[in-house]
């Protein structure tokens, strides 16, 4: 490598070693610096020179810091990603049940790069994959990119959609159904993606699990106007359907009435948000009045808060709860 290519390298390895080595705790001299230029680099260079590298850099925008005491030299102050984010990235990635464990592996590695070596070590310490239920699909970035594509240029899809099933034996078998829908949205919840589409057989919505679905094709054919499918008039809004969704099981939405213990306020918040509509009901109750879609979903979330919460409206979901507890209830005493 020619003296004038290596001056031109060296301030951005000198940038790499700063973003890799250093932060407040772990700070480098110039003797330090030049030191590791030239074992991992090749590149030989005087400790004054690297004053005028970190000038270049602060003026490039990182956030240098030179240090006296108690130890004199250079460290990153700030950087795109501080720990703590990719502490949250790599929960997420390692709570997502729809990222394989290869896939997984991969995209912690990539986070580690974020911060410097010292910091990734710890993130690493945190790294819990094998303890966790993983999908087994490797093709799940492919086919959200695909879907993705699709939703962005308004076509029809068509995947191969997979699910389990006992078979006369009571033994676990594969079942296996082609598809062709029209995409709106995809929607992470409960730590899986969700694509929210329209089956070409029907006229509503329906969600299917994205770790599921296998050969995805983009069709010629133009999605069907959402305002066809749904209640949205122009245009899918993916939040607003999360919210009123319930595990993703799909419905249209009506309006309710929850009589809810006060203990449950924050709990309510937490999912309706702050300015969900309550008011008291009684010293030890209030009422939530909101929309949600009534089908099992919705049952099972109210049933998990026992006698916490009584349905007050409507008629259809009381009978649900009431059925589905009945149910329960029968299932536990039977002889």
């Amino acid at each position: 490598m020619s003296g004038k290519k290596d001056s031109k390298l060296k301030t951005l390895y000198v940038m790499r070693i700063l973003e890799q080595e250093t932060d407040e705790n772990h700070i480098l001299n110039s003797k330090e610096i030049a030191a590791l230029l030239m074992s991992r680099y090749g590149i030989e260079c005087e400790r004054k020179s690297l004053y005028k590298d970190m000038e270049v850099l602060e003026a490039y925008g990182l956030d240098i810091v030179h240090t006296l005491s108690p130890r004199k030299g250079f460290f990153l102050a700030s950087r795109t990603f501080e720990p703590v984010e990719a502490r949250l990235l790599s929960d997420a990635v390692q709570a997502a049940d729809f990222i394989s464990k290869k896939k997984t592996r991969e995209m912690l590695k990539k986070i580690e790069s974020l911060v410097n070596v010292h910091q990734a070590t710890a993130l690493h310490r945190q790294v819990y994959i094998d303890r966790r239920v993983k999908s087994r699909n490797e093709n799940v970035f492919y086919n959200i990119d695909r879907l993705d594509e699709a939703i962005r240029a308004g076509r029809m899809v068509s995947f191969v959609y997979t699910k389990r099933k006992l078979d006369d034996k009571f033994a676990a078998r594969k079942e296996r159904k082609t598809f062709y829908v029209s995409p709106y949205g995809l929607i992470w919840s409960n730590d899986r993606y969700y694509l929210v589409c329209n089956n070409r057989k029907y006229d509503n919505l329906m969600n299917v699990r994205v770790d599921r679905i296998s050969r995805v094709e983009i069709l010629p054919d133009h999605a069907r106007p959402i305002g066809q499918v749904s209640r949205y008039k122009h245009r899918f809004d993916p939040a607003d359907y999360a919210q009123t969704s319930f595990n993703m099981y799909a419905g249209e939405p009506e309006s309710i009435e929850l009589r809810c213990e006060n203990d449950l306020l924050e709990t309510i918040f937490d999912r309706f948000g702050e300015q969900a509509d309550t008011r008291t009901s009684g010293r030890e109750h209030f009422l939530l009045r909101t929309e949600a879609a009534v089908n099992h979903g919705l049952v099972g979330w109210i049933l998990q808060f026992g006698d916490k919460i009584e349905v007050t409206e409507p008629e259809t979901l009381r009978e649900m709860v009431r059925d589905t507890a009945r149910g329960i209830l029968e299932t536990y005493t039977r002889k």
